[in-house]
This record gives structure tokens, C-alpha cells and sequence, in this order.
């Protein structure tokens, strides 16, 4: 008899999963699609907006397994933004300074590679005053064949139950606006737009951390 078909499951992330999450995120990192004509650079995208939540918050961290140990999406973030920035400052730029030196804070970016450089090192973009009742913050990511099946919906739930599990009551993330499809997404799972003085190419969501 054939050997049945693996069943994806979410599990937490391990420390292998590294470069298949960074994967995941160079194919999303673009509005959803892949990253790669933008930023050639594919250590890039995740050392922003997957490697560092992995490092800081892992018990935060849950891959979508696809059945035979390999990541195919994603959901990181943490519990405490402010406290993230301040990690993300002091030890993780650091650790990235030469790959990825400092830009002149008077020079503006000439390619998307240097706008992303200008983000790595100015973490405290992240604190926004608006967003103080959202304390907790995520990304999530899938792999284009593992959409619309549900299994984003249950990383994101699998994520709020360990937020609540820590006393977090409501998370709050930051969408590029043109991603009309993420946008979708969010709202069927109950997040709402957070009105802030100055988005920038952002729109940013938030809702409660209790399931329903």
C-alpha cells in the first residue's frame, strides 16, 4: 500500500527552521510575493522581520510544518514591543553593523535595499504612540500553495493563545497598504484599523487577544 500523504501540522519553532523561515519570508516579502528582484540581498528581509523575533521571543515563534519537518509559513512577534526595540538596539544591530553599515542620516535611499538598511537601524519606528493599548506586535507569512486553506487562521490563533497565556490582551501589526489580499485576511480574523498620525505606506490593525 502507497505510504499516506503527510498531514501539515503547526508546531513551534526550532532552531533548523531557520533557513526555511527566511525562505518563507524573501517569497512574501513583496506586497505577498517574492522579494528577490527587490532585494537581492535574501539575508536581508528576514534578519528585519523574522530572524530577530526567532532570536528574542522563539517561545513566540510557530512554524506550519508540511508534514515532513520542512517550514512552509510562519507566525513570530512578541509580547512586549517596546522591550523588543530595545533588544533589537542594543544587541541585534550589533550583530549585523557589518553586513549592513549604518546609513548617513542625511543621505536618502537610492535603492529598496538601502530604504530596508535605514529601517534595520532605526527600530524605534516601531513605537508608535497610537498603538500603546496593542503592546504585543506579529508577522505571519505562508507560502503561496498553503494559502487560503486555513492554516493561517490557525497559526494566528495558535498565536493568541500564547499571548493570552501570558497575560498580553491585545497585539497590533503593520501591513503595507496596497496588500489589499493581507488586508482581507486580517479583517476576517477580526483585526481593526488603529488610526495613527503618521502611517507612512503603512495601515496598521489591532484586536484582543481572546479567540472568538
Amino acid at each position: 500500500m502507497p505510504s499516506p500523504t503527510p498531514s501539515p501540522v503547526i508546531r513551534p519553532y526550532r532552531p533548523a527552521d531557520r533557513a526555511a523561515v527566511a525562505g518563507v519570508c524573501v517569497r512574501t516579502a513583496h506586497h505577498g510575493g517574492d522579494s528577490r528582484a527587490l532585494y537581492p540581498d535574501e539575508r536581508l528581509m528576514p534578519a528585519l522581520f523574522a530572524e530577530p523575533y526567532c532570536h528574542f521571543d522563539p517561545d513566540l515563534a510557530f512554524v506550519l510544518d508540511d508534514g515532513t519537518g520542512r517550514a512552509v509559513g510562519y507566525i513570530v512577534g512578541t509580547a512586549d514591543t517596546a522591550r523588543f526595540v530595545e533588544d533589537f538596539r542594543r544587541t541585534w544591530i550589533p550583530r549585523l553593523a557589518g553586513r549592513y553599515p549604518a546609513p548617513e542620516p542625511t543621505v536618502p535611499p537610492r535603492t529598496p535595499t538601502e530604504e530596508m538598511i535605514r529601517l534595520l537601524h532605526h527600530p524605534e519606528r516601531m513605537l508608535v504612540p497610537e498603538l500603546a493599548g496593542h503592546p504585543a506586535h506579529l508577522h505571519i507569512d505562508l507560502l503561496p500553495p498553503w494559502q487560503g486553506q486555513g492554516h493561517g487562521r490557525r497559526l494566528m490563533h495558535t498565536f493568541l493563545d500564547a499571548l493570552r497565556a501570558r497575560g498580553v490582551d491585545a497585539v497590533h501589526l503593520g501591513m503595507v497598504t496596497a496588500n489589499t489580499a493581507a488586508r482581507a485576511f486580517y479583517d476576517r480574523l477580526g483585526f481593526q484599523e488603529i488610526r495613527v498620525a503618521d502611517p507612512g505606506p503603512l495601515t496598521y490593525l489591532g484586536r484582543s487577544t481572546t479567540v472568538g
